[in-house]
């Protein structure tokens, strides 16, 4: 039986097809083949560098049955790149089952670090980086909610989102923390690279004036600068106080809404 291949799981650039590494560049050569979200954004970059490596093509819709496949030939012997259309594979992109299958496969996974949209907006936003929380693409149902939810959590939260819903985040941004520090890069490391810099109400007015929104968004948000009151500033005593003065459990949830408490939490207080 033939020694099992390596999946190298390689960053590639997010816009700047000049910011491929060397080491890519040879993995990129050397492998079998090359598993591509897109296989016609791979080609540029591999005609670009003079790579005639085979591409498969390797996506949300036929990445179950692809990790599958891709794991069968690394068992065979063949050596597998793994990228995405842009930056690092596995963030917001698909790869997680391909790694995780080769793992349990006993196949070695081998990281070729490089470019990735959320390290280089953070580099660049203004905001602390000491601690930050990734949340890729939030739902456009329920994203008040989940905005809400960080406002008990001190950090710089990072979000992707499309530019044609970017002023909508930004609304539901203001509505909920107010008007904290917030950043939106765009077209990060191309000839147009952009990031605006202040509340998401500033944000959003610059962004409407313009005709479009054109190129990928990412969104930063200083969670610590939030000026709507925090989920910890409603005590149990508070709660139990409107209840007590005769408000129904329905009409303080609804009252508290906005300050970041949970209708169960008031309920399970109004049964004490």
């Amino acid at each position: 039986m033939s020694e099992a291949g390596t999946l190298f799981v390689v960053a590639t650039p997010i816009g700047n097809l000049a910011d491929v590494s060397a080491r890519a560049v040879q993995v990129l050569t050397d492998v079998t083949v090359v598993a591509a979200e897109d296989t016609r954004v791979t080609r540029k970059l591999l005609d670009r560098t003079g790579i005639s490596a085979k591409l498969l093509s390797y996506r949300d819709s036929n990445e179950s049955a692809m990790a599958l496949k891709l794991v069968a030939r690394l068992l065979e012997g063949d050596s597998v790149a793994l990228v995405s259309d842009a930056g690092t594979p596995c963030i917001s992109d698909p790869g997680y089952r391909l790694v995780r299958a080769a793992l349990d496969a006993g196949i070695e996974v081998v990281a070729v670090p490089g470019p990735s949209t959320v390290t280089a907006f953070l580099s660049i936003c203004g905001l602390p980086t000491d601690r930050f929380a990734f949340e890729g693409f939030l739902a456009k149902t329920g994203r008040k909610r989940s905005l809400n939810a960080f406002l008990a959590v001190d950090t710089t939260l990072v979000l992707y989102e499309s530019p044609r819903r970017v002023i909508g985040l930004l609304g539901d941004i203001a509505e909920v923390m107010g008007d904290c520090d917030v950043a939106v890069g765009r077209e990060l490391t191309k000839l147009y690279e952009e990031v605006l810099r202040g509340t998401a109400r500033e944000i959003a007015e610059t962004l409407a004036a313009r005709e479009s929104v054109k190129g990928e968004v990412v969104v930063g948000i200083d969670t610590r600068t939030a000026t709507t009151p925090r989920r910890e500033e409603v005590p149990d005593e508070m709660i139990l106080s409107m209840l007590a003065d005769g408000m129904s459990a329905r009409d303080v949830a609804a009252d508290l809404k906005d300050r970041g408490v949970s209708r169960q939490r008031v309920y399970t207080l109004a049964r004490k």
